[in-house]
């Protein structure tokens, strides 16, 4: 049943200059849980993410490579991002790429309109750029730097020499929108987020904001600007477009962008200043409404570095799905790291919360309750007597934590929400522990106590596998079916997952299958 309410869910579009690395999926499977959680809540959920094809460093990279950026780019997305979307299962709705028609002909519209209405002049600009960035830099945003680049400026993202460039260009009057942007950030708080990252970016628009150079003329790969093609746009406001271009901008037969504009942007922290500073000052004068929230997390530190392939820090995701699978993965990094602050990645860690939390505690669990069904009720879950005090804690465990998560993840706070679910993890193995039903299956005159534990542990299954379903889809679509629950509530992805922690949803009599193991024991040899 729809909710009436919307939700439009983005990552950033991805550079094509390399293969995806775990940082990358992180974002990805961040924003894919939000969507999933929507979709079972019943909101009309859009999930989009896409690739940024155009700029000077994807012309570099392909020159280098000694292709077109064109081919380039078509071989990066059909050979490394769209599978990544697989080997992580993430359901997007949506794949933009910047070099499609529909978004070239959307940013040479939203751009002449800014030029009509006098957002756009022209004018000389010298900066230090930093191709890897695809931005000037500021001297405040430079370090000294080390070995190859000793006594050379550096960019403090990619530790490489930024260039000195001076070219006449177009300029955005970003200068206007600065009382704008501060009023916005006052006015409503959550508009970024987390807390740290909306300090960042209220300081620095007090600073005072200058206009921003928004086009290019010493290379042609990129969007024409439409009044003077002897000219590119500037790659970030070309990129920043997607969220609305994939959604109908300009596009007078869509209804999708009124229906769910504005959206939620997902982003690393490194790129937060462009979606909390340059794209609501565009929307604003193109008076279109700012996005309704930009999250900026914290990056995946491996050795205490950010992720990076040009660092060598980058590890490629199947690296971990081909070894733990896609659930362990997504399980992983939404429960390991505070969504929003840096976290660091291990092996160790990883392989020990595979161990305890999926195998021993999910897996377990589910492997447990399922063979004393079949055992000592022929496989037909029995129905509950007389409840005990340990059974309604039991119900008040599932529904506090069905409440709870819901109202973390409507803060974006997916590890909160995890931490709440798996409450009931362990009230449901401690409640086994307790009530220890292969003691009381001895006794035939403990019968009806015997059926009570069995219905209320498969119950709380059920409410698991919903609850779970947006970050371990396989595993949890593998205990529905065990189950045996689809003819009777339907597939999982349509339950209701607001309404998970109601009592009593699991038909009495209903038989349940074997399960194979969840989440199998494995070894590793990692370090």
């Amino acid at each position: 049943m729809r909710s009436g309410k919307s939700f439009y869910v983005t990552t950033p579009i991805f550079y094509v200059n390399d293969a995806p690395h775990i940082g990358h999926a992180y974002t990805e499977v961040a924003a894919d849980v939000l969507a999933r959680w929507h979709r079972q809540a019943g909101d009309d959920t859009w999930m989009l993410t896409g690739t940024d094809e155009h700029g000077e460093k994807i012309l570099r990279t392909a020159t280098a490579n000694g292709v077109s950026p064109k081919e380039w780019a078509d071989t990066l997305v059909e050979k490394s991002w769209r599978p990544l979307l697989e080997t992580i299962d993430v359901a997007n709705d949506d794949f933009i790429r910047t070099t499609e028609p529909r978004h070239e002909e959307a940013v040479q519209t939203f751009l002449q309109k800014l030029y009509d209405d006098g957002f756009i002049y022209a004018g000389e600009y010298e900066g230090f750029y930093c191709v890897g960035c695809e931005e000037y830099k500021q001297e405040s945003e430079l370090v000294d730097g080390s070995g190859p680049y000793e006594g050379q400026k550096v960019c403090a993202i990619h530790s490489k020499p930024v260039e000195l460039l001076q070219e006449r260009n177009y300029f955005f009057r970003m200068s206007e929108f600065a009382d704008r942007l501060l009023a916005l950030y006052s006015e409503r708080p959550d508009f970024v987020q987390p807390e740290s990252a909306r300090n960042e970016v209220t300081q620095f628009v007090k600073q005072g904001l200058s206009d921003l150079s928004i086009s290019r003329s010493s290379f042609d790969w990129g969007v024409k600007v439409p009044w003077d093609d002897s000219h590119v746009v500037y790659v970030w406001f070309d990129a920043l477009l997607n969220y609305i271009t994939a959604i109908g901008y300009g596009d007078d037969s869509s209804d999708k962008l009124e229906r769910l504009w504005p959206g939620v942007h997902i982003v690393g922290k490194d790129i937060l200043r462009f979606h909390a500073v340059i794209w609501p000052a565009m929307l604003m004068a193109a008076g279109l409404d700012v996005p309704q929230r930009v999250y900026g997390h914290g990056w995946l530190l491996v050795g205490g570095e950010k992720m990076s392939k040009s660092k060598l820090t980058g590890i490629a995701p199947t690296e971990i799905t081909d070894t733990f699978g896609s659930d362990a993965f997504r399980y992983y990094f939404m429960r390991a790291i505070a969504f929003g602050q840096d976290g660091s990645f291990s092996w160790e860690d990883l392989s020990a919360r595979y161990q305890s939390e999926l195998a021993n505690g999910f897996g377990n669990l589910a492997s447990r309750v399922l063979a004393m069904v079949t055992r000592y009720f022929e496989g037909s879950v029995p129905a509950a007597s007389e409840y005990s005090d340990a059974d309604r804690h039991v119900q008040t465990v599932v529904a506090d934590a069905a409440s709870a998560a819901d109202a973390a993840i409507e803060k974006l706070a997916i590890h909160d929400a995890l931490a709440h679910i798996w409450t009931i993890v362990d009230e449901l193995n401690g409640y086994i522990t307790e009530q220890q039903p292969w003691v009381l299956a001895k006794d035939d005159a403990q019968r009806d106590r015997l059926a009570t534990v069995l219905y209320t542990v498969t119950e709380g299954l059920r409410a698991l596998a919903v609850l779970l379903a947006p970050v371990t889809p396989v595993a949890t679509d593998k205990l529905w079916t065990a189950l045996g629950v689809v003819d009777s509530l339907g597939a999982l992805a349509d339950q209701p997952i607001r309404d998970a922690g109601r009592w009593g949803q699991l038909p009495a009599g209903t038989v349940v299958g074997r399960l194979e193991a969840l989440f199998p024991r494995i070894e590793t040899t990692n370090d």
